[in-house]
């Protein structure tokens, strides 16, 4: 199949016509919001007593239960109009098919092959794209087995016992996600560091107790010019060559992992051990790419190509089931429906499973960097609410932090509950203590708890007030038989098609991220103004050159008695 990009011109031109906030189902779903509004999930619960098992659906190990969000069958049915209008799945086909659908940069937007198995084919801009991916897998596998069985040696013969993982948003937010997650399936006589802020402290305690002999630095960075990760990088390198004694100690204890084959051999690493990414692959989409070269040596190639056969199912899933059984689209259209029309401003993640802790993070790099944008895909500005703001933490440490306010406060926080049947480390009634938690928050949120309730159960009537919890707070609950390799790759596909749902619906670009960039371009300007021991004469804003002066005078002095 060789399909043909479409020019950006073509790809440019809005398909919403007439605009978003025009379409005949959107229409009707703003009519339609202010009928549900004055509903409760207590009463949509009393009238369909099938309400629970009609709301979920269920596919690659996933078990997906939305019955307790404000919805009924008139609002998936808008729902899958508003999908059909804005031609949701076209756009979906076109990305599959490697159409350049990132507009502002003029790019195919090709995760989805990352994880096709070796048999596909996708030509794209005259180049099988599949075939270049399975060449730098196999490549990565020998490597990580190298490793893994000792055969790779550090400069003085030593065997790597220590690999650290130098980069930062997606090339670190991924990587430690995925080990972090799947540390069960890891081996476990290997370290594994994760350095990504600039901050000193991240570099010189993630190698404070590492034998240099022993360790390996992967440099994860596309362009190889990303001034975090070069800033920690050159640090690296520096560590290791004062502990070694040797500059050529570097061939043997560094690889990286970029698109920018002349830098990396500028920094001193041999381009032989250099594992290729594309500029088709973006960051935050990049886990099951070379950049999750660390996850793989931690859980072993095996392990690390059922990951890329658990998105890929996914991916299948998504291309193929219909509106009202694919996962992502409703997943996507339910945070459309509780951010747009209900108002509701923040998603909560909350993972009942230790191993999933970093996965809020890593969240919110996928979901905040692609849908926070504030224009179409056109130029223009949007007239409605793009990209809610996701948080999280693992359960139960939530519980007893935040949940007051979700269930008491005048905010509402529409919530992602998930959780495993089985524990990889069983353990007493841990398990069962931690998941009746799910279930009983979820109740909670949604039901809440009356006045007349409370009453009937004795309670002293001056604690009444304070005791009411309102409900009619929605949630959806994600269920799976066990956290594996396989699991957490459909877990994070689903995540990953849900944002380019909401991104379509939106009419926005989910693919670029240029509001990184203009703080990064400040800092390079600011930098020599910090370090340079002559006067400078600071042209920025009134605010900025004061804390600039303020920052040299504590420098200089060591306390904030600076002359301004």
């Amino acid at each position: 199949m060789n399909v043909r990009p479409r020019l950006i011109e073509e790809i440019a031109t809005p398909m919403t016509t007439p605009p978003l906030l025009e379409q005949p189902a959107w229409v009707a779903l703003a009519a339609h919001r202010d009928e549900v509004k004055s509903r409760h999930l207590r009463e949509l619960f009393d009238e369909d007593p099938t309400r629970g098992l009609r709301y979920h659906r269920q596919a690659v190990g996933l078990y997906f239960d939305f019955s307790k969000n404000l919805i009924t069958d008139e609002t998936l049915s808008l729902f899958a109009q508003l999908v059909r209008d804005l031609k949701v799945e076209q756009r979906r086909d076109a990305m599959f098919a490697g159409e350049h659908i990132n507009v502002s940069q003029d790019r195919a937007v090709l995760h989805v092959a990352l994880r096709m198995p070796k048999d596909r084919t996708l030509p794209v801009d005259g180049v099988d794209v599949v075939a270049q991916v399975h060449h730098v897998l196999e490549r990565m596998t020998t490597f990580a087995n190298q490793v893994r069985g000792g055969q790779w040696r550090g400069h003085t013969g030593k065997p790597i016992k220590n690999v650290v993982n130098v980069g930062i948003g997606g090339s670190d937010l991924g990587p430690v996600m995925a080990y972090e997650a799947l540390r069960h399936f890891s081996m476990r006589d290997l370290t594994f560091r994760f350095v990504s802020n600039v901050d000193a402290t991240d570099f010189v305690e993630a190698v404070y107790d590492l034998d240099a002999e022993e360790t390996l630095f992967i440099i994860s960075s596309k362009t190889f010019g990303t001034l975090e990760t070069l800033t920690n990088a050159t640090s690296a390198r520096r560590w290791l060559v004062e502990h070694l004694g040797d500059d050529t100690a570097v061939a043997k204890h560094f690889v990286a992992v970029s698109t920018n084959a002349e830098k990396v051999a500028a920094f001193g690493i041999d381009v032989a051990n250099m594992f290729e990414f594309w500029d088709w692959v973006g960051g935050r989409y990049s886990m099951e790419s070379a950049i999750g070269l660390s996850t793989m040596i931690a859980i072993g190639p095996e392990n690390f190509y059922e990951m890329l056969a658990g998105f890929h199912a996914m991916d299948e899933h998504f291309r193929s089931a219909p509106f009202e059984e694919n996962l992502p689209m409703l997943l996507g259209v339910l945070a459309v429906w509780n951010h747009d029309f209900l108002g509701f401003p923040t998603v909560g993640v909350m993972p009942y499973d230790q191993y999933l802790h970093r996965l809020p993070a890593y969240l919110q790099q996928l979901t905040m960097e692609s849908n926070g944008k504030h224009v179409t895909r056109s130029g223009e500005r949007v007239a409605y609410e793009t990209g809610p703001i996701y948080w999280g933490e693992p359960g139960t440490n939530g519980q007893h932090s935040f949940y007051q306010l979700i269930h008491q406060g005048t905010t509402t926080v529409p919530v992602d509950f998930i959780g495993f049947a089985n524990s990889l480390n069983p353990l007493d009634d841990h398990h069962d203590i931690l998941m009746s938690n799910i279930f009983a928050q979820a109740q909670a949120l949604a039901f809440g708890k009356t006045e007349e309730e409370l009453r009937s159960e004795g309670a002293d009537e001056r604690t009444v007030p304070h005791r009411v919890m309102e409900g009619n707070r929605p949630s959806n609950v994600i269920l799976a038989t066990e956290l594996s390799p396989r699991l957490l790759g459909s877990l994070i596909a689903l995540y990953e098609h849900s944002v380019f749902v909401q991104g379509v619906i939106w009419d926005i670009d989910s693919f670029d991220q240029w509001g990184v960039e203009l703080g990064k371009q400040l800092a390079v300007t600011i930098i020599p103004e910090l370090t340079s021991d002559a006067p400078t004469k600071l042209a920025h804003d009134s605010s900025t050159n004061a804390l600039i002066t303020y920052y040299r005078s504590l420098k200089e002095n060591g306390r904030g008695d600076g002359d301004f």
